[in-house]
């Protein structure tokens, strides 16, 4: 189980906005069509979505709707009936959990052209996390109505969402194994580089679910992290990955800056995740 601070960040318990657009944000529920250009062209580099067939990217496009929340604002908590998929257009969303006393798990934060909610798709159950936007964040969201609906008809679509689910399942288990069996030093490195390629949904992804490929550089190399959240990832201490961040960037692997980590050496990093 990943812990952290007894203080965890008050936009997870009091300081939440209720779930309305920013008034710089395409206005929750707008068909993708009626979005920017730029939202669009978000959604396409998507490798899973690209490596649909062009008859399913169809149905998703037209039964998805584009919603915009702001900076810690609530999308679901655990418990929540599950009310479709989620694809991150820009921003980044907040998955973990927090308890009563304030300890926060932080499984993930998803940024863009990153697929999420589909567990539920397969059981019909609740959510299993909360979600809040760590940022001003735009979502391209398919309902469970037409989702279904579209899955109904062609029961083969089912193959591609089995492919997304087992993407997540892959990289759980390999935290697993690396908080098992790896020093603290290579787990960062390796969660540094996972960010940068958008946990394997990005254009650096391959089509067949979106798994990264092994020794691909990241298409972004700059990560919006705060330390303290890849140590709440990693459980980790922020003193170790502080410490880890501070020499990768004294041997010219990163440069680190206020919220977020540069990633100026990717090929030296990977060799660092060995």
């Amino acid at each position: 189980m990943i812990v952290g601070r007894a203080d965890a960040d008050l936009r997870l318990a009091d300081n939440l906005h209720p779930m309305t657009s920013r008034p710089d944000a395409p206005a929750c529920g707008l068909p993708l069509d009626t979005a920017s250009p730029s939202l669009i062209a978000a959604l396409e580099r998507s490798a899973w979505f690209a490596g649909l067939s062009d008859p399913l990217r169809d149905g998703l496009r037209s039964a998805g709707r584009v919603r915009a929340l702001r900076a810690g604002e609530r999308l679901f908590l655990r418990g929540d009936a599950a009310d479709g998929v989620y694809c991150v257009l820009e921003g980044a969303v907040r998955v973990g959990a927090a308890s009563v006393c304030g300890r926060e798990a932080l499984l993930a934060l998803m940024g863009p052209a990153s697929w999420f909610g589909e567990i539920a798709l397969f059981d019909s159950g609740v959510r299993t996390h909360d979600a809040y936007a760590e940022r001003d964040t735009t979502l391209f969201h398919v309902p469970r109505t037409p989702l279904a609906a579209l899955l109904d008809a062609t029961p083969a679509y089912w193959h591609a969402f089995g492919l997304l689910l087992a993407q997540k399942l892959r990289l759980a288990f390999d935290a697993i194994e690396e908080s098992a069996l790896l020093p603290a030093a290579p787990r960062v490195a390796r969660r540094l580089l996972l960010l940068a390629a958008g946990y394997g949904y990005g254009e650096a992804g391959r089509e067949s679910g979106g798994e990264v490929a092994k020794g691909a550089r990241p298409p972004h190399l700059v990560v919006h992290v705060p330390q303290e959240d890849l140590a709440l990832m990693l459980a980790l201490s922020r003193q170790t990955v502080n410490q880890i961040l501070r020499q990768f960037e004294r041997d010219g692997l990163l440069a680190l800056r206020y919220g977020e980590i540069e990633i100026v050496d990717a090929q030296r990093l990977e060799q660092q995740a060995r």
